[in-house]
């Protein structure tokens, strides 16, 4: 059923009905009528506002698109009307492709999203797991650039990265080191850099191990890391030098070498997964 469809596809963006109605301006209390069935058949502006957000974040083919007509939605729509009481109006009804920066710093402050090549693409909460990782990564890099007295800065998302200086893409690596102060702003950073570390969750897995990787490589990072918890794996990328892109892998049971650094910096996989919380197994 129609509110069965629209209740799994929230679900699955991990989106809040708050968060919902922010981007849509369809009204909360209109929205959990929807959700929970009372309201059979929505108004035709309606649903739609709420198919621009549920159905059109990351370039995917909307299903009720595939299975419902505007004519069937509208001629649903006149034997049930459901005004929308409320004056307000759709956060964004561009196509994918189209957004821009300023769109991307428009959404309201409690939605997490990326911007790549114009299209938005709305992230999940993070899990404790991956909290943790970034956490103990964080203290890896951040101790050495104190010890050392380096120049680089270590910071974890949310940090906007304008990737390719243009107003199309603007990205949030888990953990940036930018050694070039003349890259950092007010704002965040405009350009790229040196390093980027993304920590997997399942929602981003295709996203990080293709298109972010390359756009990185394209947009001038030097290293990539990948930190997969669920494979239980490091997949390094080198975008700088003879050989490049150089790829290495390596398990949480590694050292791992910061190449930027030489290799002076070895983070050691198998200290940090003996510190990781362990989910309790089910009885």
């Amino acid at each position: 059923m129609l509110y069965e469809e629209l209740n799994s596809r929230k679900k699955k963006l991990g989106m809040t009905t708050e968060q919902l109605s922010q981007l849509s301006g369809v009204p909360v209390g209109t929205i959990n009528k929807i959700l929970s069935g009372e309201t059979k058949s929505p108004r035709y502006d309606t649903l739609r506002a709420l198919e621009n957000v549920l159905y059109g974040l990351n370039g995917e083919s909307p299903e009720l698109n595939n299975r419902m007509t505007e004519s069937d939605i509208r001629a649903l729509s006149r034997m049930t009307p459901d005004a929308v009481r409320e004056a307000a109006r759709p956060y964004y009804t561009k196509r994918q492709g189209e957004y821009t920066v300023e769109d991307y710093r428009a959404l309201p402050e409690d939605v997490r999203a990326e911007l790549i090549d114009g299209v938005l693409i709305f992230l999940e909460v993070p899990t404790f797991t991956h909290q943790e990782l970034v956490t103990e990564l964080l203290l890896e890099f951040g101790n050495y650039v104190r010890k050392n007295k380096g120049p680089c800065r270590v910071v974890p998302s949310p940090l906007d990265v304008q990737l390719d200086c243009d107003d199309r893409t603007m990205v949030q690596p888990d953990i940036a080191v930018i050694c070039r102060n003349e890259r950092i702003t007010r704002k965040g950073v405009y350009g790229a850099p040196d390093l980027c570390i993304e920590v997997i969750s399942e929602s981003t897995r295709k996203l990080d191990y293709s298109v972010k990787m390359q756009k990185y490589m394209d947009a001038g990072v030097r290293e990539y890391w990948i930190v997969d918890p669920k494979r239980e794996k490091i997949v390094c990328y080198i975008f700088e030098g003879e050989y490049a892109p150089e790829i290495t892998m390596y398990t949480f049971n590694d050292r791992v070498p910061v190449r930027i650094w030489e290799g002076r910096l070895e983070v050691d996989f198998a200290a940090i997964s003996d510190r990781l919380w362990t989910e309790p197994a089910e009885e």
